[in-house]
């Protein structure tokens, strides 16, 4: 009879892949929890001590490392000699080995687990047996993810495949590599105090180059920034361990293939549009929005959005915080458009975007997104030649809320002699929220609910400005009456004078330059409010 060793910390699907594989012949043997779930699920269990002799002992620190399951595991099945030791010791062949790993990964992201818990939560016996089974993976099918289980029990219907096997020899030495790492980034914010061993939160970055992930391949890419370049697209994380957010947890929908830039328009877009509660839409272009709005609906704020700058739109990637309905769908596939990312896009909607048969349409959970948001540390990695750089991810906390004169964030203050009105505030506020996500330098233009025109990665804020202008004037769109946002302060007056002069009445920007006396004259002297956030949002 064929053996199948489960033993796993994620028990969804488990009793079902143990039903499996009893109308299959196998023998279960499991232990702790997994033995107690599959005999509440009326599945017929042998247990680890039944095999070994020995009992579970130390409250389960040891329980599977014994020869009598590492013997059948690890025995070569075209090694006579081999075999032979396993019948002269009475030890049988494993041929399965389903296990995943304690859950370190959720025990660490909990600030108030004491460190002494922590350590108790260091898998020892799984990934021993992870290893075992993926060193052999030619005699032995080692499954770590869930998802596995039905192909794997497809495959033993017949006679499984060496990529198959192959296949599953990978994931689990993803598995073991990400837990491990897992385990040392943790340990690295752990300050030892007179033989107290204490977990300090809320350091970023850990005292080593153990990164706390593994790269998992989704899929070849069409190709890179340019067609002679390769490039693949990979998800940040390891199997069983924190769950994939955002592009790694996307689902492609329809469409062409996509490339590197696809995907870095998709990146941009999703980092904007998560600035709003409220129903909100971008056009993306190069990594800048042309067009950011918010609306009634996603239909009225996509519209708004592509209208900003409707010569810019075509061929733009578009994102949207809210479900694309039938209506939405209509007004993207009336102009041509590169991608689109949403939470979710409702059957109707799918319908109609399916007449683009090249329009890629991806989506992904937005919660998981905002559950991220509200982590402490959310962590940034860029290659650079020869080195990588980190950091924490900006977010626009001033901006969480409403700006009014009786309710302002820490840190915002008025400067200038005029205060802006009740509209200017709301229209700086959602200024502030787009002008973080664009490349600086920056100088953008809005309302209270769409760009007006933007004026993105210049050398100098006078010529973001000038840009701005340009493009508001090629949309026959005036900027009097405008709010103004620039992601840095202004160095020199002749900025701010270039955004009076091109029609704004209040502007809002960081402050912080040895000049800031001059530029406030300066606002004061052409009658604009102007608002120091005293948090600068650069973008390289």
């Amino acid at each position: 009879m064929p053996r199948a060793l489960l033993s796993v910390s994620d028990k969804s699907g488990i009793a079902l892949l143990a039903h499996g594989l009893v109308t299959r012949g196998y023998e279960i043997v499991s232990t702790g929890g997994t033995a107690r779930a599959l005999t509440e699920a009326g599945v017929a269990v042998t247990g680890v001590s039944d095999l070994t002799g020995f009992p579970e002992m130390m409250d389960g620190r040891v329980k599977t490392l014994h020869p009598a399951l590492h013997g059948g595991i690890l025995a070569r099945r075209d090694r006579p000699d081999d075999l032979a030791a396993l019948e002269a010791h009475g030890i049988g062949l494993v041929d399965v080995v389903v296990v995943n790993l304690y859950p370190f990964a959720k025990a660490a992201a909990n600030p108030d687990t004491p460190f002494e818990a922590l350590i108790e939560e260091i898998d020892i016996g799984g990934p021993s047996l992870v290893r075992a089974a993926a060193k052999n993976f030619q005699g032995v099918l080692v499954v770590v993810d869930p998802e596995d289980y039905p192909r794997l029990l497809r495959q033993i219907d017949g006679t499984p495949t060496p990529e198959f096997r192959f296949e599953l020899m990978r994931k689990a030495f993803e598995h073991t590599a990400a837990y491990d790492a897992t385990i040392a980034t943790a340990l690295a914010a752990v300050d030892v105090e007179e033989r107290r061993f204490l977990r300090t939160i809320g350091v970023p970055f850990p005292k080593d180059a153990t990164l706390e992930f593994s790269l998992l391949p989704v899929r070849d890419l069409r190709y890179g920034e340019n067609p002679h370049q390769k490039a693949a697209w990979y998800v940040m994380g390891g199997r069983g361990l924190a769950p994939p957010s955002g592009l790694g947890a996307a689902e492609v929908l329809q469409g062409k293939e996509l490339s590197y830039t696809n995907l870095l328009d998709l990146d941009a877009a999703v980092r904007i549009v998560l600035e709003f509660d409220e129903p909100a839409a971008v056009v993306i272009k190069h990594t800048n929005p042309c067009g950011a709005a918010t609306g009634d609906a996603a239909a009225d704020a996509y519209i708004r959005a592509r209208d900003a700058d409707s010569l810019a739109a075509f061929g733009g990637i578009v994102g949207l915080n809210r479900p694309i309905d039938a209506a939405t769908a209509e007004a993207i596939v009336s102009t041509f458009i590169e991608a689109v990312i949403a939470p979710s896009v409702d059957g109707a909607a799918r319908a109609v975007l399916a007449r683009k048969t090249n329009l890629r349409v991806l989506t992904t959970d937005f919660s998981l997104l905002r559950l991220a948001e509200r982590e402490v540390l959310d962590i940034e990695f860029r290659s650079v030649l020869g080195a990588m750089l980190s950091q924490q991810r900006d977010r626009v906390i001033e901006a969480r809320r409403p700006w009014t004169a009786e309710s302002l964030p820490e840190g915002l203050r008025v400067v200038t002699r005029r205060p802006p009105t009740a509209d200017e505030w709301e229209a700086l506020r959602f200024a502030w929220r787009v002008c973080a996500h664009v490349k600086s330098n920056t100088v953008i233009f809005t309302d209270r609910q769409r760009t007006l025109a933007v004026g993105a990665g210049q050398m100098s804020r006078v010529d973001a400005v000038n840009v701005a202008v340009l493009k508001a004037g090629s949309s026959g769109r005036a900027l009097a009456g405008s709010v103004a946002a620039s992601d840095a302060f202004f160095p020199f007056r002749d900025g701010l004078d270039a955004v009076a002069t091109a029609g704004a009445v209040a502007v809002v920007q960081p402050g912080g330059s040895v000049r800031d006396a001059e530029v406030i004259a300066a606002a004061d002297e052409r009658g604009l409010a102007m608002v120091f956030t005293a948090r600068r949002h650069f973008r390289h």
